[in-house]
C-alpha cells in the first residue's frame, strides 16, 4: 500500500545525490538564478491548480480555520526548529549548505501539492500508485535542482514526504465514504494555494508561514457538505 510513497522518497534521495554533485560545479550567482527560475515555475503550478472549478467559499473558510489551527499548534515554528536541530547535528560533520532552509522548503514543496494529496489517496483507496510515480519523476528533478543550490537539507525532506503521504494513504480507506470527487477537488485547490504562498517566499517577496496553513488542506473534508 505504501509502495508509491516509498518510491517517491527514494526518488528524492536519488535526485539530491545528483544535485549535490552538480552543486560543486555551479557558481553561487548561477545557483541563485536557477533557484529563482524554479520558484517561478512553482508559482505557475500553484496558480494553475487554484483555477479549478471549486467552491471558493470552501477554500476561504478552510484557509481561515486551517491557518488558525496551525498558528495555535505553531507548526511553522516546530518545523523550523526541527530544521535548525538537524543543521546543528550535521554542522560538525563537514556538511555544507543551507540545511535548515533546504529541509523546510523542500518538505513543504513536496508535501502540500495536489499530486501528494491525490496520489496518496489513490494509493490507499485503490492501490493505484500511478500518480505518485509521476510525482516521483517531478520530485527527482526538483530535488536535484534544489540540492545543487540549498545542499544536503533537501535530501532530508524524503522523511516527511514518506510520513505525510504514508499517513494519508493509510487513512484513505477510513475516509473513503466522505472523499467525493468534489471534496478531493477542493483539497487540491487549497494545496495549490499553499504552493503559491511557498513560491512567493522562495522569490523573497513574502515571509508567509506556510506550514501553519497546511491543516487547511484537510478542512474541505468537513466543510464541502455544508457550504
Amino acid at each position: 500500500m505504501l509502495l508509491g510513497s516509498i518510491v517517491n522518497a527514494l526518488g528524492i534521495l536519488g535526485g539530491c545525490a545528483v544535485g549535490l554533485l552538480l552543486g560543486k560545479l555551479i557558481p553561487e550567482r548561477l545557483s541563485d538564478a536557477v533557484t529563482k527560475s524554479v520558484a517561478l515555475c512553482v508559482l505557475y503550478i500553484g496558480i494553475s491548480g487554484t483555477l479549478a472549478d471549486v467552491n471558493t467559499l470552501v477554500m476561504i473558510v478552510s484557509m481561515v480555520l486551517g491557518t488558525l489551527l496551525g498558528e495555535l499548534l505553531r507548526l511553522d515554528d516546530r518545523l523550523n526548529a526541527l530544521g535548525a536541530f538537524v543543521e546543528r547535528k550535521f554542522a560538525g560533520h563537514g556538511v555544507k549548505g543551507r540545511i535548515s532552509e533546504g529541509f523546510v522548503t523542500a518538505s513543504l514543496l513536496f508535501c502540500v501539492g495536489a499530486m501528494a494529496i491525490v496520489g496518496a489517496l489513490e494509493s490507499g483507496l485503490s492501490g493505484d500508485h500511478a500518480t505518485l510515480y509521476a510525482k516521483t519523476i517531478l520530485d527527482t528533478v526538483s530535488s536535484a535542482v534544489y540540492a545543487s543550490t540549498m545542499g544536503f537539507g533537501v535530501a532530508l525532506a524524503a522523511i516527511p514526504v514518506l510520513l505525510y503521504q504514508g499517513a494519508i494513504t493509510l487513512c484513505a480507506s477510513l475516509l473513503s465514504p466522505v472523499l467525493t470527487q468534489n471534496v478531493i477537488a477542493e483539497m487540491k485547490a487549497v494545496g495549490s494555494l499553499l504552493i503559491v504562498a511557498l513560491s512567493l517566499n522562495m522569490l523573497g517577496l513574502t515571509k508567509i508561514k506556510v506550514m501553519n496553513c497546511v491543516p487547511a488542506v484537510f478542512f474541505p473534508i468537513f466543510l464541502a457538505r455544508f457550504l
